[in-house]
């Protein structure tokens, strides 16, 4: 194939067709459990998280929820991924090699924020949040209606269990509970439903089985069937812990945030430095993103340790 202006269009579309249609058809599961914020900045900044907006009777001047003294900031990073095409395999109509790697660009930058939100997610219990506190803690401060601090956990260490109702109950159960009794500075609760239980390829067989049997090992009649949705994030890195979401909220646990979304990108140019010193073509995909944490509420984690 002659290198001229017109082929090297023609090649380059048929790739990014090729990375357009993998990119189309990649599976994600972050929606499940994040919240997508536009960025049109360097970062966000997220201070306002730091009140949980209710709805309250209205007698005498209305009551400004002014916003605490936390600072939470999140910080776009930059993404890439290149592939080198040599001018060789265009001149010797030597082309397929390179599809599969469109494909697999494609299908990389589809799921970036899954990337972006299994990292949050894996860090959630040594990184802080709006409040000061790691996302997922035993002493997020929480002020009372008497205006007394107190400290709230949104972490367990019960591994999740179906081997009796009573383990059932210590794990899952108790997580439950704890995330429908968070109330806010006025004492009244949050409506927090948890409606998604997120756990590694290693426990999907104990969650599945939690989920969806009508009786435990222990033969009692099974209370959690049906209760919530299964996701299995295999990018999840600890082998024991588990998460149970409210994401029935407009605020999510986690915030997936896009400053600028995977874009396909392409070097082109037959007279650039590359091409005449190293005989490269370049294409790939370039994106502006950032990960972090939402409303602490809104999740409870185990790390699964204690049995």
């Amino acid at each position: 194939m002659l290198v001229n202006k017109e082929n090297l269009a023609n090649v380059f579309i048929g790739l990014k067709t090729t990375f357009n249609n993998a990119f189309s058809s990649a599976p994600t599961v972050w929606e499940k459990i994040a919240m997508k914020v536009p960025s049109t900045t360097g970062q966000n900044d997220y201070a306002w998280l730091s009140k949980f907006p209710r709805m309250r009777q209205w007698i005498g001047d209305k009551v400004v929820k002014a916003l605490e003294g936390f600072k939470y900031v999140i910080v776009n990073n930059d993404f890439e991924a290149t592939v080198e095409v040599e001018r060789n395999d265009i001149e010797d109509d030597n082309l397929g090699i390179y599809a599969p790697q469109a494909q697999g660009a494609g299908e990389s930058a589809k799921q970036l924020p899954d990337e972006i939100i299994a990292d949050v997610v894996n860090n959630s219990m040594t990184t802080k949040c709006y409040d000061g506190q790691y996302f997922f803690d035993t002493d997020h401060p929480v002020k009372q209606e008497d205006g007394t601090i107190a400290s709230i956990s949104n972490k367990g260490s019960q591994a999740l269990s179906v081997a009796s109702l009573a383990a059932a109950q210590a794990s899952l159960g108790a997580a439950e509970i704890a995330m429908m009794e968070f109330k806010d500075d006025e004492g009244r609760p949050l409506n927090v439903l948890p409606n998604v239980l997120m756990v590694p390829p290693a426990l999907k067989g104990v969650a599945n089985t939690l989920l969806t049997t009508d009786r435990l090992e222990d033969g009692k009649p099974n209370p959690y069937k049906n209760a919530f949705e299964l996701v299995v994030n295999p990018r999840l890195k600890s082998r024991t812990a588990w998460y149970l979401l409210d994401t029935t909220k407009p605020v999510k646990p986690f915030i997936y945030q896009e400053r600028k979304a995977p874009v396909f990108v392409q070097q082109t140019d037959p007279n650039a430095d590359d091409v005449f010193s190293r005989k490269q073509f370049k294409f790939g995909a370039e994106a502006r993103a950032a990960g972090g944490y939402g409303f602490w509420q809104l999740a409870y984690a185990s790390d699964g340790t204690v049995a």
